[in-house]
């Protein structure tokens, strides 16, 4: 429950957390300004990263319990937000902003012990890096990622995404290796950078700013080497795959920048990102494009990761050269996606379907009777509860009465926190029990959920709303983190594990499309909700 517990706590401190920060930065004008370099066209609120640290730092601090390695990560993870707090500010010169990385990765290295201890079978028998050239690259590769995620964060949601997919598989690895620490803090961020990316996906209304990119970039790399160095059966070379998209970017724009006669830290629009948006692909197709690369060099680096250190260097090598090659070839012919290609029939159905207003309605119908129903089923089957759960129930039925009579403005914002704490803790249970029952029962359950993931589908894709919660680049990357534990190389562990998390996605992103539909209509909601805390208590009793 740990896990389970620091990951609600970082996904509800930060979302949380979000709005208050947002409502200062406009005030006090702590503001991104758009420029020639910027694609956004509003003052936009850069204090994400700040949610974003305290949402993962709070649940840590929590479960420290004295273990030297976390209290080393927070305490050069605190110096790295500081820095990037003071330039977020006051624009502080690239100098002291090195000095600030460079403070992070030596107390992590001296403190925390993360050092590159090997390269594997990349050097030649009998040959060794000594001990002070090891600690010069173990603080060459923390600096370079920390600045390298630092300057991919280009456009909505691709450097939250990059690194929430990079993470959540150093976490995943983690657990599998059973160091139970490193997937700590890997849940923590995971959680932290799913509550941000909620306001960040496109069109974005705050920004991490170089407190969020540089605080992932570090996290990242001092996670990945701390896990693949020492008795472990990992490759060393895992973490090029798992970061080497934007190391990649970073080297690739350095490089030209000296080859044009330029200093390498100065500003321009030749990053991968704005080359994608430079072929016409829209800000959401060229963040997709993105993610499917960073996607395809983690199922290599997972399905990789005991072989040899040779094969996954010259695995990365190809990888490079065949995107450098894509990019050079496509910018020399000039090459630009059609806008005006034909309508498929698909869409032109969709598009008939959407007009008649008949079909979101019972859609919509549908799936505001189905989620308050699964919420009542997920608790009546959850087990008993605790003292202190069942009085919690209570605590917040109660609650509900008082807010919806005296503070009704607040009341959709409490039915939000309240669906996000009960959801992960009754699918935990329920899947528990679940798994104990004849396999019809359980194939029926999952039939259940998989109807109200496709009715969550269809309202988000036909409803005839201008705002409110859409599709958007997010759901990639929450369906390839709720699926790659169903693979077929998981183990049963990690196929309850998927489960779990699969149910709670769907149920959570459910919810987002209910709350934009629903118009102020919660009775049925309210209903369920009161119902699941009534069975809980019932448990107890």
């Amino acid at each position: 429950m740990e896990f389970l517990s620091t990951l609600i706590i970082a996904v509800l401190i930060t979302s949380l957390t979000i709005p208050l920060l947002q409502r200062l930065a406009l005030r006090y004008s702590l503001v991104d300004i758009p420029n020639e370099r910027k694609v956004h066209s509003k003052p936009i609120a850069r204090v994400g990263g700040v949610a974003m640290a305290l949402g993962a730092f709070v649940p840590l601090i929590y479960w420290q319990r004295g273990d030297r390695f976390l209290q080393a990560y927070l305490l050069s993870a605190l110096v790295l937000v500081a820095f990037g707090l003071a330039d977020d500010l006051l624009d502080i010169s690239p100098a002291w902003k090195f000095l600030g990385q460079s403070a992070a990765a030596a107390i992590i290295i001296g403190l925390g012990g993360v050092q590159v201890l090997t390269l594997g079978s990349l050097l030649p028998e009998g040959i060794a890096l000594p001990p002070w050239g090891l600690i010069v690259l173990t603080l060459v590769a923390i600096v370079g990622v920390t600045n390298a995620i630092n300057l991919s964060d280009g456009l909505d949601g691709l450097a939250g995404g990059i690194s929430l997919l990079g993470i959540a598989f150093i976490g995943f690895l983690a657990w599998q290796e059973g160091d139970l620490i490193i997937g700590l803090i890997a849940v923590a961020l995971c959680g932290a950078i799913f509550g941000f990316l909620r306001y960040n996906t496109f069109p974005a209304s705050i920004f991490m700013g170089d407190t969020g990119s540089q605080l992932l970039g570090f996290s990242a790399i001092a996670l990945a080497l701390s896990l693949t160095q020492g008795n472990t059966p990992l490759s060393p070379a895992v973490p090029l795959l798992i970061l080497g998209f934007p190391v990649l970017d970073t080297l690739s724009v350095m490089t030209g920048r000296i080859i044009r006669g330029r200093s390498p830290f100065s500003a321009d629009k030749s990053h991968f990102h704005h080359s994608l948006l430079a072929l016409g692909l829209h800000q959401t197709e060229s963040v997709l494009v993105i993610y499917v690369i960073q996607v395809t060099l983690i199922v290599a680096a997972y399905l990789l990761r005991f072989y040899s250190d040779w094969l996954l260097l010259g695995g990365y090598l190809f990888f490079s050269a065949t995107v450098l090659t894509i990019f050079a070839v496509t910018r020399r012919c000039e090459w630009e996606p059609k806008r005006t290609r034909p309508v498929w029939k698909w869409k032109l159905y969709l598009r008939f379907v959407r007009d008649r207003t008949s079909t979101i309605k019972y859609l919509y119908r549908g799936l505001y009777l189905l989620y308050p129903a699964m919420l009542v089923a997920i608790f009546a089957i959850s087990g008993p509860a605790s003292g202190a759960v069942a009085l919690s129930a209570v605590g917040a039925v109660v609650l509900m009465a008082l807010v919806h009579h005296f503070l009704p403005e607040r009341f959709k914002s409490l039915l939000h926190g309240i669906v996000y704490l009960m959801v992960p803790y009754g699918v935990y249970l329920s899947e528990r029990w679940i798994a104990g029952q004849p396999p019809v029962v359980a194939t029926g359950y999952n039939l259940l959920f998989g109807l109200l993931a496709l009715l969550n589908i269809l309202v988000s894709k036909l409803t005839r709303r201008k705002e409110g919660f859409k599709s958007t680049p997010l759901d990639f990357l929450i369906f390839f983190l709720a699926v790659a534990p169903l693979l077929p190389v998981a183990s049963a562990p990690d196929l309850w594990l998927g489960l779990v998390a699969a149910k709670v996605i769907i149920l959570y992103y459910s919810w987002e499309v209910l709350m934009a539909e629903m118009r102020g209509a919660y009775t049925q909601v309210v209903c369920g909700i009161v119902t699941s805390m009534a069975a809980l208590v019932l448990w107890w009793l």
